[in-house]
């Protein structure tokens, strides 16, 4: 926490932290190996950078730039909230959300990749990045800590998508790859400036964790509903057809529209069930 707090305090120490060595290309230009561009030379600039080929050529002083190698940088956003907390067959969305997380941290530890996240739930509780194998055990650590109860209305409250996803932006050296986890049912229109921004500025992806039965019902007769942030109840007869189709159409729906959204920002939404394997989404996730 303490560090998280220089961070956001002085963004030239936060910038520095994330600067590091390593195989990947950086946002930021400088004096690294890689030669970037060739600009006019501007004063307080180092002459001994000077670009001599091109300053003959054009008749004006230019200095050579440089791009930086990074150290590869990967923040998990692990959505905890209460309809993230539902499950019908194998395990909870969360439960799910948490095997994505961890799958994804221990994948990226092997390249000495920096692996922070954020706990999205009553408390929002970010993890600072730390290198390879323990950022990956503190990532994985934190997502299969027993959620907080849902009991106190005041407590269960979420803090607003948009507002999370601002204190990312502001946290995190651009350039990061950012995995948001999640069922996106809380997403709305109010959030896409907060999402087009941070995507803008870092590489988002984006995977949607759904339990089979909000696709489509099965046949089960009358079935109670309640919402899991309040004590709303409702009934459905799930042996009538027409129930059964009307549900799936919503379902069908307000899928596409979540798709849309996400085009809209150019972030890839990909769908993953609560009792699928993971690994095979991970794995097409590396070669898109």
């Amino acid at each position: 926490m303490q560090r998280t707090r220089a961070q956001q305090g002085a963004p030239h120490v936060r910038e520095s932290l994330h600067r590091q060595a390593g195989d990947f290309r950086s946002a930021y230009l400088g004096s690294g190996l890689d030669f970037e561009e060739a600009r006019p030379y501007q004063p307080g600039d180092d002459v001994r950078g000077m670009d001599w080929r091109t300053t003959a050529r054009t008749a004006r002083a230019h200095i050579k730039i440089y791009r930086e190698e990074h150290q590869p940088a990967l923040h998990v956003v692990i959505d905890r909230g209460p309809s993230m907390r539902f499950g019908t067959r194998s395990r909870l969305k969360v439960t799910q959300a948490a095997r994505i997380a961890a799958t994804l941290g221990f994948g990226a530890a092997g390249a000495n990749t920096c692996i922070g996240g954020t706990i999205w739930q009553p408390g929002t509780m970010t993890l600072p990045g730390r290198n390879g194998a323990a950022g990956a055990m503190q990532l994985a650590q934190a997502a299969i800590a027993p959620c907080p109860p849902l009991a106190d209305p005041v407590a269960a409250a979420m803090p607003p998508f948009a507002e999370l996803l601002m204190q990312l932006d502001a946290l995190l050296a651009r350039g990061s790859r950012v995995v948001l986890i999640s069922d996106f049912h809380a997403l709305c229109e109010a959030d896409l400036p907060a999402l087009l921004r941070l995507a803008s500025r870092h590489q988002v992806q984006a995977i949607q964790v759904l339990d089979v039965a909000e696709q489509a019902l099965p046949n089960v007769g009358l079935v109670a509903f309640q919402d899991a942030a309040s004590p709303a109840r409702c009934w459905l007869d799930t042996g009538r057809r027409e129930v059964r189709a009307a549900y799936q159409a919503q379902a069908s729906s307000s899928h596409a529209a979540q798709q849309a959204l996400f085009r809209r920002i150019g972030v890839r939404l990909q769908c993953l069930l609560a009792d699928a394997d993971p690994f095979a989404l991970l794995q097409q996730m590396r070669l898109s």
